[in-house]
């Protein structure tokens, strides 16, 4: 657990006690700081209580009292209707942070490395720790890849913290200043929690916030939004610009050309890998990923050919195009994390005969921007809320059912598949959707997925 022990006598709120709220609840608690703790959910407050979290709410207090507001980041502050607490917080004059700002302000001497983008965050970030565990380096690696920050542990000025940044949590850090900050990307995405695309690509460029040379800032340019960053980056002069492309060169930078990955950060143009190596990596945004993560630890100063035995070792993570299984020559790929259309188009660019599984709550825009990748499917199996606009959208270019749920959906399509019988058949759940509508995360979505694979017959 990180000390908190600089809050000790300060009273502080905490709004919202999921796994980082309650976290930073028990962590401020430890440190010796008065806390008064609330949920909008009856659940999550029986949970706190039973932990012995001191429960308040918040609608009753006085807002002078405390130092700080805590707040999920789940939980609405500005758009599109701050929570009630957040503006009588700020009508006090009260600060609203986030349990990222707490770890920030407790550990001064020590490397933060921050990750954001819309699509790819999480990879990036596991691999970069992956990276420097191979490496020997002391590192703790969370944030909204899962593993609440204050749960860490206390490093020495030789650690790293790798912290995967949702635009949400960029917003409640106000103090970070990243020694190396990783942008990969910008599309729409949570519009409606930033007020538009605008406010949305500023909330993400806050990774950039303070950095000054020798700082390192590492950007994705195969976007149009990114590509804008960078090239503000570049006119101002700092920090250290290192470009990332995972399709195209870029001068002084880091990127992948036909699956090699090229290091031109000291202008040598240096091949260092051959990606088809990297079986966890597929396609060409993954390709980008490898080289965000190979130019952050090269600034944090690793050695090429650790860096590069270390991402031929990497194992992938959970619902990111995970390969669960094969089946009579049927591949299952579960990559529910692909929770917009976006991250759906990148799964869907890596294979060629695809059983495509999607459907959920839908983002703005829904799949009409997938119609490049309608030849690749076979048949899509649409469940949730999104199943009949997905299937207006697919019309007669995609043959198509809308099956409900995701077990009618896996059976169907290991039934057509085996019917077909195609080489190199894929089974994909890539959702392009949100799963609150049947599941309370996309994690839960991914499992299920899992089980209901594991339990198909192995015969051919």
């Amino acid at each position: 657990m990180i000390d908190l022990g600089f809050m000790a006598g300060s009273t502080v709120a905490v709004l919202g006690l999921g796994r980082s709220g309650r976290a930073a609840a028990e962590a401020l608690l430890a440190g010796g700081a008065r806390v008064l703790a609330w949920d909008d959910s009856a659940a999550a407050r029986a949970a706190a209580q039973a932990a012995n979290i001191p429960l308040v709410d918040l609608a009753t207090i006085d807002w002078r009292a405390p130092a700080a507001l805590v707040l999920s980041p789940g939980i609405p502050h500005t758009f599109p209707k701050p929570h009630a607490a957040v503006a009588q917080a700020r009508a006090a004059g009260c600060a609203v942070i986030g349990d990222i700002e707490l770890l920030v302000r407790a550990r001064p001497g020590c490397r933060f490395v921050g990750i954001t983008g819309t699509n790819g965050k999480s990879t990036t970030t596991a691999l970069i720790g992956h990276i420097l565990a191979a490496a020997g380096r002391p590192a703790q690696v969370g944030g909204n890849l899962g593993t609440p920050v204050l749960t860490f542990a206390p490093l020495g000025t030789d650690g790293v913290y790798v912290l995967e940044m949702s635009s949400y949590q960029l917003e409640l850090t106000p103090s970070a200043v990243f020694d190396v900050a990783v942008l990969l990307n910008i599309s729409p995405d949570h519009l409606d929690r930033h007020g538009g695309m605008a406010g949305y690509s500023a909330a993400k460029q806050r990774v950039f916030a303070g950095q000054t040379r020798p700082r390192v800032a590492v950007v994705g340019v195969d976007d149009a939004p990114t590509q804008a960053i960078a090239d503000a980056l570049a006119a101002q002069g700092e920090p250290i610009l290192r470009p990332i492309s995972g399709e195209r060169a870029v001068a002084g930078g880091v990127y992948a050309i036909d699956g090699t990955l090229i290091d031109d950060s000291d202008g040598q143009r240096t091949p260092v890998l051959d990606l088809a190596r990297v079986a966890s990596l597929p396609g060409r945004h993954n390709a980008q990923n490898a080289a965000a993560a190979f130019a952050a630890v090269r600034a944090l100063g690793l050695d090429v050919a650790v860096i590069v035995a270390a991402i031929a070792s990497f194992p992938g993570l959970a619902h990111r195009q995970e390969r669960i299984g094969e089946i009579a020559g049927i591949a299952f790929v579960n990559d529910s994390k692909a929770t917009n259309e976006d991250a759906a188009a990148r799964a869907l660019g890596c294979y060629q005969a695809i059983y495509w599984i999607a459907g959920g709550v839908a983002k703005a825009g829904g799949i009409t921007g997938l119609t490049g990748f309608f030849a690749r499917m076979r048949h899509a199996y649409l469940i949730g809320e999104a199943a009949e606009a997905f299937a207006e959208t697919l019309g007669d270019a995609v043959p198509h059912s809308i099956v409900g749920d995701l077990a009618s959906a896996v059976a169907a399509a290991f039934h057509d598949a085996k019917q077909d019988s195609i080489a190199g058949a894929v089974v994909l759940l890539s959702p392009a959707c949100a799963s609150f509508d049947q599941y309370a995360d996309f994690e839960a979505r991914g499992e299920h997925f899992r089980r209901l694979v594991d339990a198909l017959p192995r015969a051919a």
